[in-house]
């Protein structure tokens, strides 16, 4: 056994294999968001915003500027890209520029964000919340914008208020979409007459594969109408 051992695993380094070198190829870089608003591209709120922890502007990658140009001529587009590589700036922007350049203190749904799962809507949240945090501390100022999670874990109370009082961004989840077509206390978030619905974002698109793909296309169809 122990001739075995030495052969195997000692003498071939069945344990330890050569040295293994990668190197991952850092996304290009675009312009920073200061640098779009100082172009007259972006409402000078977003520059205030959408800033980092230590107050520095965000630097975008060049398929996020690309995404958020697209964004503001309003035409559609697929952001398909790596973990961490800012997918959710891509429409976030946009959006945040949208709600700034018309009056954030009328309360319309302008965008609506679906989410596959609620852990999704609920660490999206936290990200927006910590951002509106930043701007506070930074300005001394409450951002106008505003954002709540509606996903079936809100108690009626909550519920309720965000039907008299809907935010400017939704975020939920497809089942939830489904229902706010068929309820009619729910109208303000998706009727026409109600809300100034302008956004709908589909994140991790990928995920919706086959009938649950199918069900998702029919439900966008049927939220243009």
């Amino acid at each position: 056994i122990k001739e075995f051992i030495d052969e195997r695993l000692f003498r071939r380094n069945a344990l330890w294999p050569d040295d293994l070198i990668q190197l991952n190829p850092a996304y290009a870089k675009g312009q920073t968001i200061v640098q779009l608003v100082d172009a007259g591209k972006l409402h000078p709120l977003c520059g205030e915003v959408f800033r980092d922890r230590d107050g520095q502007t965000i630097r975008l990658y060049r398929h996020q500027e690309e995404a958020i140009e697209k964004a503001l001529r309003r035409e559609h587009f697929v952001v398909t890209s790596g973990t961490g590589s800012g997918k959710s700036l891509t429409y976030f922007v946009p959006i945040f520029d949208a709600v700034f350049r018309g009056d954030p203190s009328v309360p319309r749904v302008r965008a609506i964000v679906v989410y596959p799962m609620n852990a999704l809507v609920n660490s999206q949240y936290e990200s927006l919340r910590r951002l509106m945090d930043n701007y506070r501390e930074r300005t001394g100022c409450s951002c106008p914008i505003r954002f709540a999670r509606y996903t079936g874990q809100e108690g009626r109370q909550e519920k309720e208020k965000l039907r008299q009082e809907p935010p400017h961004v939704l975020l939920t989840n497809y089942v939830m979409l489904e229902l706010m077509l068929v309820r009619p206390e729910e109208k303000a978030f998706v009727d026409a007459a109600w809300s100034a619905l302008e956004f709908l974002v589909l994140d991790e698109l990928h995920t919706y594969r086959g009938r649950q793909g199918a069900d998702v296309a029919l439900l966008v169809r049927r939220l243009r109408e």
